[in-house]
């Protein structure tokens, strides 16, 4: 029997279907076998029954995710704690540092958890900060901007990007150096100047909606950028893929494949997500963004006490010596602003030594973060006000992200499912780790009480509780009356002048 043409190609569809589902059969096989085999290997590795993961070993390990309020922590709490010349060559250029270099004690860096194969794992400690995704996405799509739009100031991108490259010295990392900035901004650079060149062949240009994120006149608006191949790429579940190796910037040979296929099947995350909370829990801190005070009082008492603790007071002077001799890395930021942001950050590492010292504490180191981020913020504040004068009236505050519509809040949402539960499990590490210093500090203010009531034993003799209570309320009265003593012959005095 002869098929008519219109049988033949319905058949011809079917079969065609059938091999395209049979392709995508295997295909998703094949990504089930690569992210499978992957997890299988990450877990294998990291098995360390001996390590404490409480105690800091001997090289910390800030994995870095970007726009999680990192830097503060870099230049307020760790610069503070370590020397230059305990800091890691070329922290946050792309591996051009020896690990095992002496005296190399503090690596930080935007790079990947890949990066601890070439550390020594069993003597590396890693710490980390999380952010909620959406907060995250947003802040990054505006750090972006901000620092394309640094290079406005030129007259056409040939222009700039020339001038960008000429500009970098030794010893000074460009944000063009650092992952992920080396792509996102050349990137967002080269939109500002086609979106300005098109406003200039146009004429005069009014824009008539305020809203930052969608301002398509001046800058790529926020929906667009969001469904770019260079936010799923590098963007989206980024803190899940840098904590877990994962990122374009990873040292692991299988992690470009991994990463796409975890992309393409959204159901391939979980065994990626369970590495990375896996990977969480061995740390020796995790700070989350939103809980800013209480997570540097906690990164205070777990890191920066076992810092301090290992700081010998006789070195302090040799130490900060050794800091002027040594020339340190300056991470710089791109653009015109680039002296602005290096004298700021030379101001704010000019007060190092007075954490290296052997008298200082935990409450004192404290004392000087909280100095140190008033001044830091400021620098950062101005610098992002004159960033955005170029793309003007576009601007980024607190109050223009209500601006942003929930479609594309529930979008950012969807597209970083992975990191929604990453940071749900950082939550609940951090109320854990929280209870637990906070239990200690309690614990040592008993045992301080003790050791007082101890001491006032040796001096006074051996006495009962109930006789050192006595005692304790009757010092307590007579410095009560003699109190109210000087209180009434003050007021005393006060009334005889009137009189006068």
């Amino acid at each position: 029997m002869q098929m008519n043409p219109i049988s033949k190609l319905a058949l011809g569809l079917i079969l065609l279907s059938s091999v395209f589902a049979s392709v995508a059969e295997l295909d998703f096989g094949h990504c089930e076998r690569v992210v499978k085999s992957w997890a299988d290997s990450s877990s294998s590795r990291e098995e360390h029954p001996n390590k404490d993961k409480r105690s800091l070993q001997d090289l910390l390990f800030f994995l870095h995710v970007p726009r999680t309020g990192g830097r503060t922590y870099f230049h307020c709490f760790l610069r503070k704690l370590y020397d230059s010349s305990e800091e890691c060559p070329r922290s946050y250029d792309k591996l051009h540092f020896n690990p095992r270099k002496e005296k190399c004690k503090l690596l930080a860096t935007h790079d990947d958890y890949s990066l601890m194969a070439k550390l020594p794992r069993e003597r590396t400690s890693v710490m980390t900060i999380v952010r909620d995704p959406i907060a995250r996405v947003l802040s990054t799509y505006e750090f972006s901007v901000e620092v394309a739009a640094r290079f406005l100031v030129h007259p056409n991108l040939t222009s700039a990007t020339r001038m960008s490259s000429r500009i970098r010295k030794n010893n000074v990392i460009s944000t063009l150096d650092i992952w992920p900035w080396k792509y996102l901004v050349p990137w967002m650079r080269q939109d500002l100047f086609a979106r300005r060149d098109a406003r200039k062949s146009k004429g005069v240009v009014i824009i008539e909606d305020d809203n930052p994120y969608d301002m398509e006149e001046m800058l790529m608006p926020l929906h667009k950028y969001l469904d770019t191949p260079t936010a799923h790429d590098i963007i989206h579940n980024g803190a899940t893929f840098q904590i877990a190796g994962l990122t374009n910037n990873s040292h692991l040979s299988e992690a470009h494949e991994v990463r796409h296929c975890v992309q393409k099947y959204k159901s391939l995350g979980e065994p990626v997500l369970q590495v990375a909370k896996r990977r969480l829990d061995s740390m020796l801190y995790v700070g989350l963004t939103e809980e800013h005070r209480e997570s540097a009082s906690l990164f205070a008492n777990v890191v920066g006490s076992q810092v301090l603790s290992q700081v010998v007071p006789s070195n302090a002077t040799a130490k900060t010596e050794t800091t002027k001799s040594e020339s340190s890395v300056t991470v710089s930021e791109s653009g015109s602003d680039k002296s602005e942001f290096q004298n700021g950050t030379s101001e704010v590492a000019s007060n190092n030594t007075e954490a290296k010292s052997g008298n200082m504490t935990v409450k004192t180191l404290m004392k000087v973060y909280e100095g140190c981020i008033t001044h830091l913020r400021k620098t950062q504040g101005t610098r992002r006000v004159n960033s955005l004068k170029r793309i003007s009236p576009a601007n980024f505050t607190r109050g223009t992200r209500t601006r942003v519509p929930n479609e594309v809040i529930q979008q950012i949402k969807s597209l970083n499912n992975l990191d929604v539960e990453l940071y749900k499990y950082a939550k609940e590490i951090f109320v854990k780790e929280h209870e637990l210093v906070s239990k200690k500090l309690v614990s040592t203010s008993k045992r301080s009480i003790v050791d007082l009531q101890n001491e006032l034993r040796s001096v006074f003799g051996e006495m009962d509780d109930e006789k050192m209570w006595k005692f304790v309320s009757v010092a307590l009265m007579l410095l009560l009356l003699f109190l109210l003593f000087l209180f009434l012959n003050a007021r005393r005095r006060r009334t005889s002048k009137v009189k006068i």
